[in-house]
């Protein structure tokens, strides 16, 4: 309609007031339907662009675009991207269709926008194409070109723009596109691809452009040109303003020197107060010089004014006196009778305090301690007869131990003597097996007899002692109850000699499964009849466990021990850089050291505190927590390692842990889980593996040299992780005695659940039987029957315990015991068991019956083989040594408080002395030491030495000054407080108590002292008597070795006086003659190119060189004694140089032979 009616209004227009006729109607509105058709033709072509335009695709888009019913004009199809690319831009823009008016618009913008990127593109192809002409001046013109619009050319640049971008160019062509296309962004920002290789260009990216531009786009070439023309004008702006440029630097060097000077002076403004105080102490120093030379002086007249001193102080001294006296003088008869009824009534107080008293107090006793004064030999005495208990026992273990030396040197000599007939049984059995084709059988060579011969008689007792030791090997409770009845004084020994002997040291499965019952049937034993509490396994030495780590720590448990603690204690002593040290005292001392050291100034500060007061320094508090750190870092790998190490610990000690805790449930069942633990973890860690960790050089777990043991921080540092790991295995925390330590306490308890679950599996092992395999059936099925190798002396020493403690070990009157020993009868002599193997003396002389009995106890070491059938020392009173520290206590304590007062004894203790109180003590001292060499020089020399030796334990503590005197009483305090002897808790009154008492008691106990110490000197003269023949008969013996080696030697001489005291041999002779078995290594053909030779040194004692294979060995010395022993012990083949293996019989019989010409 709106057609119609524009077309219709138009006609009325144009004809005015004339009606319009038919036809013109008619036509009109053909018209109108003509332009309608055409406008939605139009419309309907518009649509279809306007869709195009957003759809991507270029082709359709085109088509679209050259429509007839569009009929726009100037449509370029090479152009047709950037038309859509705009066109989207400006429908984008809008946001509706676009009308054909806008279009066409676009498309001739879109032109000229083509236009001039191809002219852009051409005009950098020009300069392009000029940089291979090598012509700058037409490089200056391709780039002065309008269509390239370059900013910034400068025509001096123009060699300088040819030199960079050919050098560009050349850069690119290496990484560029290889087929030539080049990407140019427009200046409106679009992409347009063109290749100047084969003048291509379009708008799309190729299909074969790999997205690096084969040549310089205009971009590159503008930031090339921008950088030689800011280069260029930046070099002349420079030029030009030289002159200014140096003033600017001359400025700002004048602000940075100000700047620093400035600085300088605020520092020294800052450092006012040290220069001050550097000023002061050289003022100082010139003071003291000043005051030195006044003080010599002064001494250069010291004469003159003490004189002058002395009569001003003797004016004012007589003149004081004299007033004083005339008081005195008036007031005399009242003055002393007040007197005496104060001190009458004072001194009746404090006596009745004194012997009424429980616990006198200390300011009452020091008034009596005058008392003693007279009654220091009453001291003397009682410390002499501690003394002397100890000595007694000291003697009598020296004399055992003097008695086997002799009875080793009876062995030696009597080899000696029996050396020719040894040797020639030794030759006789050698040439015998020689026959046989076997030259290595004299390995097995005669030694180890035992006893050289038992008489008939004999001959039943030995097969009852093989009934008995066998009966003991199998039955268990025999040892197990004799452990426990016989006297604490000869278990030790016992346990350590006769047991691990009667089992052979477990050299096999059956003997160590038979000490494993034994341990098993001495726990039960023990822990019905010792241990009443829990804690007295933890707290005691329970003789099953003394008795099993002292077993364990044999060879193989050594290995074992070594195996598990090596790797750890390698790592802590080859760390030169660490260093543990939690004790706060130490680490405050080494850092008042180091401070001062560094500064060279004394740093003020006080070199003696306590622990507490180390630690309120911030720096010993850092240092301490470096060393725990450290210290937890090597715990986590000791407590991982040890927790780890079940399978490494023998089985033994896991055995006896085993059946320590069942026998600690079995008594204990109200005990909790982790007490009975804590009591296997004591055996398993604490005396097991603990030892070890503090001193493996001790224990063999490192090998030193002699020259180079653990330095004392290497020592340090395993005590710090021994310490922490102890407190671990007990789950005991810190406490405020090791406060540094507290951090510690969460990681110990941590630390302490996997010691307990260690302790468990460490604990919880299969039985014996089932680990060694034996049964009942073990002894009927064995091939062979045990042997042990065991002396007369434990023979006879185990006979004598069993009938002593028979009726305890063997209640039942019917025990297989009672009828075994019944008919070995009574502990026989030493004699009557040896029989003929040792002559009876030839006389009733006293030196006669002495030797006889010293031949007995040399035979009686001997040890004697015993085939196993079946049937059907003195220790040292470790309570004396207590008795004695608390004696000489209470000698120093009375030496204390004779010259300091206080009101208990650890106040006294703890109080530091004046020095008026030391020179009153040391006064003291000399005063007693002037007595007592008075006293010595009234006796003659025996009773002089005897005082000597009395005085030795009190000569060191009276050479200590006051306040060493109290440390040394504290730290014996201490000592004795461990021992339950006295109690910090009632500040140590028992010391006090007991001067106390020998204040009262002094006349009983002197009697009594001197009475025991008469049969306590006379015990010890017997002994010292037994102690100087021994020594005799030790002195006596060597010279009576060296005296047959002399006359050895010198009879070998006469016989043959040109045999020369060198021998030579090669090894093949040797060979022969059976000396040497075998060399490592070399094969028998070869033994005639090794050499040997024997070159006496001395009397006994030789020197053996040997070349092998021409190649020179270290010399070896041979001991002729020693040879001896080696043959007496059995031992028949030994190694010289580490590879050849020589017959000790053979050797001993050639030495004699070349040598004493036996």
């Amino acid at each position: 309609m709106a057609y119609y009616r524009d077309i219709l209004m138009k006609l009325r227009e144009e004809h005015g007031e004339e009606p319009l006729t038919f036809d013109e109607i008619q036509a009109a509105i053909n018209e109108a339907n003509a332009k309608a058709a055409h406008d939605r033709s139009v419309g309907g072509a518009m649509e279809k662009l306007n869709r195009q335009i957003s759809s991507g695709d270029t082709a359709s888009f085109l088509e679209a675009l050259q429509s007839d019913m569009l009929g726009l004009q100037n449509v370029r199809p090479e152009n047709a991207h950037i038309y859509q690319v705009l066109l989207k831009q400006v429908q984008d823009a809008r946001g509706d269709d676009l009308t054909r008016e806008e279009i066409q618009s676009v498309i001739d913008n879109a032109n000229e926008y083509a236009d001039q990127t191809y002219s852009l593109v051409a005009g950098l192809d020009d300069v392009l194409n000029t940089l291979s002409e090598d012509d700058p001046q037409a490089l200056l013109v391709a780039l002065q070109n309008e269509a390239v619009s370059f900013r910034s050319v400068v025509p001096e640049c123009q060699d300088t723009y040819q030199e960079r971008l050919r050098s560009a160019l050349a850069a690119k062509a290496e990484s560029g596109d290889p087929a030539g296309w080049t990407e140019e962004t427009t200046l409106q920002g679009h992409n347009f691809y063109h290749n100047r290789r084969t003048g291509e260009r379009q708008w799309t990216r190729p299909e074969e452009f790999t997205g690096q531009s084969a040549d310089l786009t205009r971009q590159e070439i503008q930031h090339i040109i921008t950088r030689v023309t800011g280069d260029f004008n930046r070099q002349k702006l420079l030029e030009a303003n030289e002159h200014l440029i140096v003033q600017l630097q001359a400025r700002w060097r004048g602000i940075l020197f100000r700047r620093e000077f400035n600085k300088r002076v605020q520092y020294l403004e800052e450092q006012v107060p040290s220069v001050v105080k550097i000023q002061a102490n050289f003022k100082g120093k010139q003071q003291k010089k000043k005051y030195d030379e006044r003080v010599a002086y002064l001494k250069a007249n010291e004469p003159a004014i003490i004189t002058m001193q002395a009569y001003a102080r003797g004016t004012k001294a007589r003149k004081l006196m004299n007033i004083r006296k005339q008081f005195f003088n008036d007031h005399v008869a009242a003055v002393v009778k007040l007197q005496s009824h104060i001190r009458r009534w004072l001194a009746m107080k404090d006596y009745q305090k004194l012997i009424q008293a429980k616990k006198p107090p200390v300011n009452t006793l020091r008034k009596f301690l005058h008392l003693l004064e007279h009654s220091d030999q009453d001291f003397q005495e009682e410390m002499e007869v501690q003394r002397l208990k100890a000595k007694v026992v000291t003697e009598i273990r020296g004399n055992k131990e003097l008695e086997e030396n002799l009875n080793i040197m009876d062995i030696k000599i009597g080899l000696l003597v029996k050396n020719r007939l040894t040797l020639d049984d030794v030759v006789s059995q050698s040439k015998k097996l020689k026959k046989k084709g076997s030259t290595s059988d004299t390995l097995t060579n005669v030694q180890g007899k035992g006893l050289k011969s038992l008489s008939k008689e004999n001959r039943a007792r030995l097969e009852g002692y093989q009934h008995l030791f066998y009966l003991l090997q199998t039955n268990p409770d025999y040892l197990a109850r004799l452990i426990f009845e016989m006297p604490q004084t000869r278990t030790t020994k016992f346990m350590e000699s006769v047991i691990l002997t009667i089992f052979n040291y477990a050299s096999n499965q059956r003997e160590e499964y038979l000490l494993m019952r034994l341990f098993e049937a001495a726990m039960k034993f023990e822990m019905m009849m010792k241990v009443e509490k829990l804690v007295d396994v933890i707290t005691g030495n329970p003789t099953v466990v003394k008795m099993a780590v002292h077993f364990n720590r044999g060879a193989q448990g050594q290995s074992s021990l070594k195996e598990l603690l090596l790797p750890l204690v390698r790592r802590v002593i080859d760390d030169k850089d660490l260093n543990i040290n939690t004790n706060p005292v130490d680490v405050y001392k080494m850092w008042i050291n180091k401070r001062e050291v560094e500064t060279g100034e004394s740093c003020n500060l006080p070199y003696e505190v306590s622990n507490d007061q180390a630690l309120d320094y911030k720096e010993v508090r850092d240092a301490i927590a470096q060393s725990i750190k450290v210290l937890k870092n090597m715990l986590e790998n000791f407590v991982k390692s040890i927790t780890e190490s079940v399978n490494k610990i023998p089985y033994g000690m896991r055995f006896v842990a085993m059946k320590l805790r069942q026998s600690l449930q079995q008594k204990f069942p109200d005990a909790t889980r982790e007490e009975v633990l804590k009591a296997v973890g004591n055996l398993l860690y604490y005396r097991f593996m603990n030892p070890a960790l503090v001193a493996p050089d001790a224990f063999d777990i490192v090998e030193l040299s002699v020259d180079k043991g653990l330095t004392q921080d290497q020592r340090r540092n395993l005590g710090s992780i021994a310490k922490v790991l102890q407190h671990a295995a007990a789950n005991k925390t810190f406490s405020a005695e090791n406060a540094a330590l507290s951090p510690l306490n969460s990681y110990i308890t941590e630390a302490h659940a996997k010691f307990l679950n260690f302790f468990h599996k460490a604990s919880s092992v299969e039985e014996a039987d089932v680990h060694f395999n034996q049964d009942q059936y073990a002894e009927v099925v064995t091939l062979t029957r045990p042997v042990i190798y065991i002396s007369v002396k434990e023979i006879v020493s185990t006979h004598e315990l069993l009938i002593t403690h028979e009726g305890e070990l063997a209640p039942d009157a019917n025990d297989q015991l009672h009828v075994i020993l019944k008919e070995i009868g009574a502990a026989p002599e030493l004699k009557d068991i040896l029989g003929d193997s040792v002559s009876p003396p030839s006389s009733n002389s006293t030196e006669a019956q002495e030797q006889y009995q010293e031949k007995l106890n040399d035979a009686a070491q001997q040890e004697v083989s015993l085939t196993l059938t079946s049937r059907f020392d003195v220790t040292e009173d470790d309570d004396t040594d207590m008795k004695t520290l608390f004696v000489r206590t209470k000698r120093m304590v009375v030496d204390v408080l004779c010259v300091q007062p206080g009101e208990n004894l650890k106040e006294v203790l703890d109080t530091p002395a004046a020095e008026e109180q030391e020179l009153e003590y040391q006064t003291l001292v000399r005063k007693r030491d002037d007595r007592e060499e008075r006293r010595e020089t009234e006796l003659d020399a025996k009773d002089a030495e005897k005082e000597k030796l009395m005085r030795q334990a009190t000569v060191r503590d009276q050479s200590l000054p006051l306040d060493g005197l109290k440390r040394k009483v504290m730290r014996n305090l201490q000592l004795l407080e461990s021992e339950g002897m006295v109690g910090a808790d009632n500040k140590f009154q028992e010391i006090v108590d007991a001067i106390a008492r020998d204040i009262r008691n002094q006349h009983r106990h002197r009697q009594q002292r001197k009475r025991e110490l008469a049969k306590l000197r006379s015990t010890l003269d017997s002994l010292a008597q037994k102690a100087k023949f021994f020594e005799d008969q030790s002195t006596y013996y060597h010279e009576y070795v060296k005296a047959c080696l002399d006359n050895l030697a010198r009879k070998s001489n006469e016989k043959n006086k040109q045999k020369s005291t060198t021998v030579r041999y090669t090894a093949q002779k040797l060979h022969q003659k059976g000396v040497i078995l075998e060399i490592e290594g070399l094969p028998v053909s070869q033994f005639r190119n090794v050499n040997f030779e024997i070159h006496g040194t001395d009397v006994g004692r030789f020197e053996v060189s040997a070349k092998f294979m021409g190649v020179s060995m270290e010399k070896v010395e041979l001991v002729f004694q020693d040879l001896l022993q080696l043959q007496y012990e059995g031992v028949a083949v030994m190694k010289m140089f580490g590879r050849a293996k020589i017959n000790v019989n053979l050797l001993i019989f050639l030495i004699n032979k070349k040598f004493y010409g036996k």
